[in-house]
């Protein structure tokens, strides 16, 4: 396996781990984390001895979303700029969606904004009782454009409008209601359930795996290509707003956001 700086990587009896390893940023994401992300799961899918996948995070938080003091940093990039960094968002959650092996995501704590989309694009989500989630980018003047296109095609149009809009964080059993979380355990019955659950998923052909992982990803495939494109524009644009900017500065200082009239 591959050496990295921001995420950790294990394996036990064909059960390959990824563990986000930021836990003083709630392992927010950074450029180099998402390919790290990337390599992972791609050199993952090509090892033979692993058949499962199982990405959880590092100290009290599942995810925090995208790092938003790189996004700061990034204020005055151009459009160009923009695109390319959330083309690099995109590769992460299709590499993660299109992933022919089984995926789980163990959640404990908040897994907010892209952290949801990570949490909730794995084949299961299970997800302990101090779980969160939400699609929380309005809140800080940014288009939760990503992760909306996949969440469209797991809960439907009506609802996606509702979280995207109001931004508001749910805990796990809403999360299960809505059919974003597979299966709720216990704080401490989290990492059984998941050794659980692999084990069944190991125990079956991987080639029926992997093909019938193929057969659903190609039903979704042309809404989703346009639905991502679409996506990358909106991300890019959005962060050109002066609402943007007002966002991401209030929420790193800790104050409210004073929006453009």
């Amino acid at each position: 396996m591959m050496g990295y700086k921001t995420i950790l990587v294990s394996e036990v009896v064909g059960v390959r781990t990824i563990r986000l390893n930021r836990p003083e940023r709630r392992n927010a994401m950074t450029p180099a984390m998402q390919e790290e992300l990337i390599a992972a799961l791609t050199e993952a899918g090509t090892t033979a001895e692993c058949r499962v996948v199982v990405l959880a995070g590092a100290g009290e938080a599942f995810c925090a979303g995208v790092d938003l003091t790189h996004l700061q940093a990034m204020a005055e990039e151009s459009v160009a700029e923009h695109r390319a960094d959330a083309e690099r968002t995109a590769r992460l959650f299709m590499t993660l969606y299109a992933l022919e092996k089984p995926t789980i995501a163990a959640v404990h704590g908040p897994a907010v904004a892209g952290g949801t989309g990570l949490a909730t694009l794995c084949d299961f989500t299970l997800a302990a009782p101090d779980a969160k989630f939400g699609y929380t980018e309005v809140r800080v003047g940014f288009v939760p454009a990503l992760v909306a296109a996949f969440l469209v095609l797991q809960i439907g149009e009506k609802k996606a409008r509702e979280l995207c809009l109001t931004g508001r964080v749910f805990g796990a059993e809403e999360g299960y209601r809505l059919g974003l979380v597979s299966e709720l355990t216990t704080a401490e019955g989290l990492e059984i359930r998941v050794h659980q659950l692999a084990k069944c998923l190991a125990a079956n052909s991987p080639a029926a795996l992997a093909a019938t992982k193929r057969l659903l990803v190609e039903q979704n495939k042309v809404w989703l290509d346009r639905a991502i494109a679409a996506s990358l524009e909106a991300n890019a644009r959005g962060r050109e707003t002066a609402d943007f900017r007002e966002g991401v500065s209030a929420f790193l200082e800790k104050r409210k956001a004073v929006w453009a009239k």
